[in-house]
């Protein structure tokens, strides 16, 4: 009856560390609990930006991507984020979607502007730029490069002899 009294408290002492490891885990895992305000920003492709993802302000996460859908009029993609509450941004910041390195993931990095009015929750960024496919960058590369060689192999054209007795 003591062994399994011991048992017990062992795997509640056992369950009970967990749990403080995963509390531990959750709360400086860097993702934000807390809400901020909400802002739009319209953009032609958003390729590779996922819901989750962080906005960036000078390298400093300051909020997250809380939706991404299209406008059935004009086509471009309207990404919903949310910044800290502590952070007012100026009504001409820019938007810029970039990555993490060549083969990182998509975040929104946003660059104040100077104006002296501020963004209101449920403002719209008015400045943005899209996203840049590598893979069409590549192609781009890949075709010049291959356009450029074959230029520079085609025979020159044949030189012109004088006619005899000339």
């Amino acid at each position: 009856m003591k062994s399994r009294i011991a048992e017990l408290i062992t795997g509640a002492v056992v369950l009970a560390i967990a749990f403080i490891f995963l509390g531990y885990a959750v709360a400086h895992s860097g993702r934000s609990t807390g809400t901020g305000y909400p802002l739009n920003a319209r953009f032609d492709r958003i390729d590779g930006l996922t819901i989750g993802a962080d906005v960036r302000l000078a390298g400093v996460k300051i909020g997250t991507i809380d939706a991404a859908r299209i406008d059935a009029q004009t086509f471009q993609a309207i990404v919903t984020i949310s910044v800290r509450n502590d952070i007012k941004l100026p009504r001409d910041t820019s938007a810029e979607i970039t990555s993490d390195g060549l083969l990182g993931g998509k975040f929104l990095s946003l660059v104040p502007g100077g104006d002296d009015k501020l963004l209101a929750p449920g403002g719209t960024i008015a400045i943005t730029q899209s996203a840049v496919s590598l893979e069409q960058l590549l192609g781009k590369f890949i075709f010049s490069v291959s356009d450029m060689a074959s230029s520079l192999k085609q025979p020159a054209a044949p030189a012109t002899t004088p006619a005899p007795g000339k």
